[in-house]
């Protein structure tokens, strides 16, 4: 197995977590954890249950993503399960292999340790040893928090796609698209 990433230890305050390659045996944890994730915030394009990836199928992910110069799936694991996630996905058309888009994902009670900004750091290490020359990611107009650390990291807003989300207060919000761009 072709490992992307070492694990590399973080001590935020009284949390001590790992950010790792993401394995076939935590496919299990993954898709409990994805499902728990989607239910705790609207910032997520899905909601509790939808799009729902069972064990096997997170298997077969981690697999392409290990085996693929293109793709990355990097878990968090603290206490012994996977508190969060991210993965980036590339692309094989030549016109459009130099680019991946990010996304994550991180249980709520592990918000305030830095383990999505962690996630982010090691994708970004990742893509810019592999030549990545661009990372892209969407996020909710109403995710601030998560704006302000991307644009920290170099990304750009680079569109909006209008009244794109319908969420739970029956109001409609705008997804920004931003891109990170490696020279």
């Amino acid at each position: 197995m072709i490992i992307k990433v070492h694990p590399i230890e973080f001590q935020i305050r009284n949390l001590r977590y790992i950010i790792r390659s993401a394995q076939e045996e935590d496919a299990l944890n993954l898709s409990e954890v994805r499902l728990q994730i989607d239910g705790e915030t609207e910032n997520m394009d899905r909601e509790k249950g939808e799009a729902y990836i069972d064990e096997i199928g997170f298997k077969q992910l981690i697999r392409e993503d290990t085996e693929s110069a293109h793709n990355i799936f990097l878990v968090s694991e603290a206490n012994g399960r996977i508190v969060g996630f991210s993965r980036c996905e590339g692309n094989q058309l030549k016109r459009m292999s130099h680019k991946v888009e990010f996304g994550v994902c991180v249980l709520k009670d592990y918000w305030g340790y830095s383990i999505g900004t962690n996630l982010l750091n090691e994708t970004i290490r990742w893509a810019d040893t592999n030549e990545i020359k661009k990372i892209t990611l969407n996020v909710l107009e109403t995710n601030e928090k998560a704006i302000k650390l991307y644009k920290y990291y170099g990304f750009e807003e680079e569109g909006v796609l209008k009244k794109d989300k319908l969420l739970s207060d029956g109001n409609y919000y705008n997804t920004v698209i931003m891109g990170r761009f490696n020279e």
